[in-house]
């Protein structure tokens, strides 16, 4: 029988050079940790930039204080990253139908993040929470003062019920965190980002056509903008099953893909770069007052910005199937509670599930060239640290250490 891989997130171990960053919808930490990394532009830059923010700002409750000094955040952290498909004008004629017909006015959350950056030792865990997962909202008060009494439905739907609020009460209360800072990225936003960092390339093991998002790229290494990223991020019949558990395992390839990006000297050793991509990216975040506040911003970078890529780890919720729905899941609540208990007790992950649910990526690391076993190790036995905790396998996900490519559906 062959022998089941271990993929671990290590501390200590395989260090990268430089920040990382951890996520690539719309680059709120990994803005802040490209915004520190870079000398020339600091806190003051930081501070004039981020006032821009003021006129979008999101009130949320108050879910944690938010220490006042300029250093590294105390604790650990945890920031919510959601994903509207709301159709903006400017960008409405791309999508069809979608910004033609009946929903055209509907502003779902169809990508929700929550990025839990640990105390220390640092180590960054991104949970992705499908689209299609049904969850008991909480109660929530829309912009109007009017309210929404809470009940069961998709977890995508919560932002039309109240906003990022809601997403994030929906989020905390089903994960059991404090989410004291949270960000919305629409469609336009996407694009423009991803127009400003140049670009980022991913892999396709088989081609991807998929009428539905327009995206039409044939097998091999890619550098996507644009429109293009945001066909990339939004396609679901072209990887893997045609579910949106293998649209998730595509865009975590995004995610890792865009963290080495930003890390390259590339990107950190042009300030001038830097500071276009801040001023991009700010103006296309809507924050929660708490992630307005320049100095915060900061904060976060400093936590941050010596994590190692094979500590940045990119994890799927777990789900079942919904009752009586084949199109629709659940949460996997005890396959939950030992990630929820491995981020508290902040301990390296093991992934035994594989790179991505469904079929949505593929694998090709290379392979490590042979070592002389170390005196007195069981032979076969794989480098895992002691105080590692192995996830169920029902959590798959990678790190940003590995390599994927999207397993499109073009055979």
């Amino acid at each position: 029988m062959a022998r089941r891989r271990r993929t671990v997130a290590r501390h200590a171990r395989l260090r990268s050079p430089h920040p990382a960053a951890q996520f690539g919808k719309i680059l709120v930490v990994a803005l802040a940790v490209v915004i520190a990394s870079a000398g020339s532009i600091a806190a003051y830059a930081t501070y004039d930039l981020t006032s821009s923010f003021t006129d979008v700002i999101v009130d949320v409750p108050e879910q944690g204080a938010v220490p006042p000094d300029i250093g590294a955040i105390e604790g650990g952290v945890n920031v919510l990253v959601t994903g509207i498909d709301e159709c903006e004008k400017e960008f409405a004629y791309l999508f069809g139908a979608r910004c033609t017909g009946a929903d055209r006015t509907s502003r779902l959350n169809d990508v929700n993040l929550l990025v839990h950056i640990s105390s220390n030792p640092r180590r960054v865990t991104v949970v992705s929470f499908p689209r299609d997962l049904i969850v008991t909202l909480p109660p929530c008060t829309r912009a109007d003062g009017s309210t929404f009494g809470g009940g069961s439905d998709q977890i995508n739907t919560a932002y039309q019920y109240g906003g990022l609020g809601c997403v994030v009460n929906t989020v905390s209360a089903l994960s059991g965190q404090n989410i004291p800072f949270g960000a919305v990225v629409t469609f336009g936003g996407v694009i423009k980002i991803t127009d400003a960092i140049g670009g980022v390339d991913v892999c396709l093991a088989r081609g991807i056509r998929d009428r539905n998002t327009g995206l039409d790229l044939p097998a091999g290494t890619h550098t996507i903008s644009g429109v293009t990223a945001l066909q990339f991020l939004r396609t679901r019949y072209g990887v893997g099953d045609g579910s949106d558990l293998g649209r998730v395992s595509n865009q975590q390839q995004y995610m890792s893909r865009l963290a080495r990006k930003l890390v390259s000297e590339e990107v950190l050793s042009d300030p001038a770069r830097l500071f276009k991509l801040a001023s991009v990216a700010l103006d296309n975040v809507t924050p929660t007052r708490p992630l307005a506040n320049p100095f915060t911003v900061v904060q976060i970078a400093l936590a941050v910005k010596d994590v190692p890529f094979d500590e940045i780890v990119f994890v799927q919720y777990p789900t079942l199937p919904a009752p009586g729905d084949p199109n629709r899941v659940v949460p996997d609540t005890t396959a939950a509670a030992a990630l929820w208990d491995a981020l508290a007790s902040n301990r390296p992950l093991v992934l035994t599930g594989g790179v991505g649910a469904n079929g949505g990526v593929v694998e090709v690391t290379p392979t490590a060239p042979p070592t002389e076993p170390t005196p007195g190790a069981t032979p076969g036995a794989t480098d895992v640290p002691v105080d590692a905790v192995e996830l169920p396998s029902s959590i798959t996900g990678s790190t940003a250490a590995q390599e994927t490519c999207s397993a499109g559906n073009v055979r």
